[in-house]
């Protein structure tokens, strides 16, 4: 590729070795995640990786695909771009794991109106770093620049997993009961959903909208930025310890769309309001923009970015396992018998 130049592609805003200068500075990064399996070489046309299946009698592939959203607007403004790859590896290995199956490789995919190599490798170091927590393999990418279809200092990033799990371990709602308990999972902010809301709300990107803020210990912008915690390390120890019946990933929707995806029809899910514990940047988003209380639930996560569902008698265990792999869980509430899906008492 050292001859390979396109003078008359570059005259119309494409310039091919800057992508080729992006793919060697993102290579150091990429190394970091290589796994048992990973067998790629960044430059090539697709991504290897080798199953291994021992242990496995029948191997189900669990795949999920997602982006950041309009939350990269921060990163815009802020001009920090090391940590958006986090947010986007979170989005997809979080979801993989909900079904008991454990993320092996990860393929990202950025498009920009200007491909500054430099800032290519940020993201992408920020991919890695999701990578090396989700334990996947970043085996593979796609970085276009496309002029005229996004403004030259902006960039979407999104990205695709896939994990494996055995037939006999996926997750089965069935033998919920009522009574099983619901184990809280903290989140690290507002994640990466909600952002169009929290965008409004606070006027980001208008006059004076970064301030320091003394409940958050750090300025607005911050705070907002502060990439989704990737849970899968832990939550795979949690179904070694105890029996899981359902996880549900907290993303847009909040608790009333997303963790009745989980249960068992007849089942819901009761939470007393007392038992959550917002993050302070919670309160600071409704009194902003003045919101209703079922809308904030509706809308993020209030602190709360999984839940999983245990049997009453596995709860101290899966509080005491989540904690000893780095999860502050507690117990959240109840599954009764009801088909209200969400009852927040």
């Amino acid at each position: 590729m050292n001859n390979s130049r396109s003078d008359s592609y570059a005259a119309a805003g494409v310039d091919v070795t800057a992508g080729y200068s992006a793919v060697q500075l993102m290579k150091q990064h990429v190394a970091r995640t290589m796994t048992a399996g990973a067998d790629c070489d960044i430059g090539g046309f697709g991504g290897l990786f080798e199953l291994d299946i021992t242990g496995m009698t029948r191997p189900v592939l669990v795949s999920g695909t997602d982006g950041v959203g309009t939350k990269l607007k921060l990163a815009f403004l802020l001009d920090k771009h090391d940590t958006v790859g986090i947010d986007c590896v979170a989005m997809c290995v979080n979801d993989v794991v909900c079904a008991g199956a454990k993320p092996l490789l990860f393929l990202d995919y950025i498009a920009c109106g200007k491909l500054i190599p430099e800032k290519i490798a940020q993201i992408v170091s920020g991919v890695a770093d999701g990578c090396v927590q989700a334990g996947a393999a970043l085996v593979g990418g796609e970085t276009a620049e496309m002029p005229g279809f996004y403004p030259v200092d902006e960039y979407d990033l999104a990205g695709f997993t896939v994990g494996a799990v055995d037939r006999s371990k996926l997750l089965d709602r069935s033998a919920m009961k009522a009574g099983d308990v619901i184990i809280a999972l903290p989140s690290t902010g507002v994640h990466s959903n909600g952002f169009s809301l929290v965008r409004k709300v606070f006027n980001i990107g208008g006059e004076n909208w970064n301030p320091y803020v003394a409940e958050l210990g750090m300025t607005l912008g911050e705070a907002l930025l502060t990439p989704t915690k990737i849970y899968v390390k832990p939550m795979l120890a949690l179904m070694e310890a105890v029996t899981v019946k359902g996880v549900a990933h907290i993303t847009g929707g909040g608790f009333y769309e997303n963790i009745p995806r989980c249960l068992k029809q007849g089942l819901s899910a009761k939470i007393e309001k007392s038992a959550v514990r917002p993050l302070p940047i919670f309160p600071l988003i409704q009194q902003a923009g003045n919101i209703p209380e079922r809308d904030m639930y509706n809308t993020f996560n209030m602190g709360v970015g999984m839940i999983a569902v245990v049997s009453a008698e596995d709860a101290d265990t899966a509080v005491t396992t989540l904690k000893q792999n780095g999860i502050d869980a507690y117990v959240l509430g109840e599954l009764t018998a009801s088909e209200e899906g969400v009852i927040l008492c």
